[in-house]
């Protein structure tokens, strides 16, 4: 079997490259077709990657009600940023945080937003708090969170509290923030998350509120409250 080596591969006449002959079969093993951009018959883009894997632009024909855009990968991070994509073409921007390990032990998870593309984080926020808990000792409870609630504040907005840094601790949530290309109306969002608290504790925390402003918010970032976020991912996905 002879192997065809080439770094590009151009039609003789035309603009269509043809591999194999009607009827027949042309494998091509999985880890050898590599591209950063694909494109359908049409010449639209259906997804791109940054050669690291970390896509974006995910056509929406892919999926139904949320269409993803991009992510953020933790490694050792002072903070993970998204600096574009958060505009006008969808009404609600969901972004999922999954195992965000923190560098130091029994710290705050928080996120804070932009209007100038990230130059600066400090908008101000009115928010509320509460959450569930239950050590494995068995004893529970349900409260108000007073120290995560803000009040006309530029301050980050804690996501939850006293994350462990153990190797198999972290903590995972969803923020939803609406409209945050509005220029008349401020912009409300909720959030949901979970950790695995420093002191072997589920912790279950629920935040909502509002960015007290009619600018449009353009960018976000998430960071721990104090250290490094050494692992973990953030999906960002508009939602037609």
């Amino acid at each position: 079997m002879s192997i065809l080596e080439a770094k590009k591969i151009e039609p003789s006449t035309g603009s269509t490259v043809t591999l194999g002959a009607a009827g027949e079969a042309v494998t091509i093993a999985a880890s050898q077709l590599k591209t950063n951009t694909i494109k359908d018959a049409g010449g639209n883009t259906l997804l791109t990657s940054n050669g690291s894997g970390v896509l974006s632009n995910l056509n929406s024909g892919f999926s139904g009600s949320s269409v993803f855009i991009s992510s953020q990968t933790a490694s050792s991070s002072a903070s993970l940023s998204f600096t574009t994509g958060i505009d006008s073409t969808y009404d609600e921007y969901a972004f999922y945080c999954v195992n965000m390990h923190p560098s130091s032990d029994g710290v705050v998870f928080e996120w804070q937003v932009s209007s100038d593309g990230g130059s600066t984080y400090g908008m101000t926020i009115t928010s509320t708090a509460y959450r569930a808990y239950q050590y494995e000792s068995g004893a529970y409870g349900l409260s108000y969170v007073a120290g995560d609630d803000l009040a006309q504040s530029t301050d980050y907005q804690h996501a939850i509290e006293q994350v462990g840094n153990d190797a198999d601790q972290s903590c995972s949530g969803i923020l939803q923030l609406y409209s945050p290309s509005s220029t008349t109306s401020v912009k409300t969002w909720l959030s949901h998350f979970h950790s695995c608290h420093k002191g072997n504790v589920t912790n279950d925390e629920y935040t909502s509120g509002y960015v007290n402003s009619t600018s449009a918010v353009n960018a976000i970032n998430f960071r721990m409250a104090s250290g490094n976020v050494d692992a973990g991912i953030v999906y960002m996905y508009g939602m037609k």
